[in-house]
């Protein structure tokens, strides 16, 4: 989809996957929540954000899984096109930055030999909160 416009030159992706360890622990997997209407409606808003931004970005590709994602399987994948590179590149960059603020999507890590899981906030996502209450009291 992202690379079948014919105007661009350039398709920039971005793939997360999920890594074996975090701060010492054997990660076993990782496991995502979210409320579905919600989640579809600010993404699909974040990809409108991004044309803003980006008006030379042609098309866009989103994806995050909900569910269980064990090491080494991706649970994220972005996509953006344009003419040029600069402008998908800094297009994704923007995606997964604000994907991680702004989107309601919950990680739970469970690691190996450990019968507890911890649940992740992202740290952007509470900044991003924190950022939009102060531009709303602006």
């Amino acid at each position: 989809f992202v690379g079948a416009d014919p105007s661009c030159g350039a398709v920039a992706t971005f793939a997360g996957i999920t890594r074996d360890n975090f701060q010492g622990k054997r990660v076993k997997k990782l496991s995502y929540e979210g409320y579905v209407p919600m989640a579809i409606k600010e993404l699909r808003k974040l990809c409108d954000d991004a044309i803003q931004e980006y008006p030379s970005v042609a098309r866009i590709a989103a994806v995050h899984i909900l569910g269980d994602c064990p090491v080494g399987a991706t649970s994220v994948i972005l996509a953006a096109s344009s003419p040029h590179r600069k402008e998908s590149i800094h297009c994704v960059e923007f995606l997964i930055d604000e994907l991680k603020a702004r989107i309601p999507i919950w990680k739970l890590e469970v690691y190996e030999g450990d019968e507890g899981a911890v649940w992740k906030e992202n740290v952007e996502w509470h900044e991003g909160r924190q950022r939009r209450v102060m531009m709303k009291q602006a």
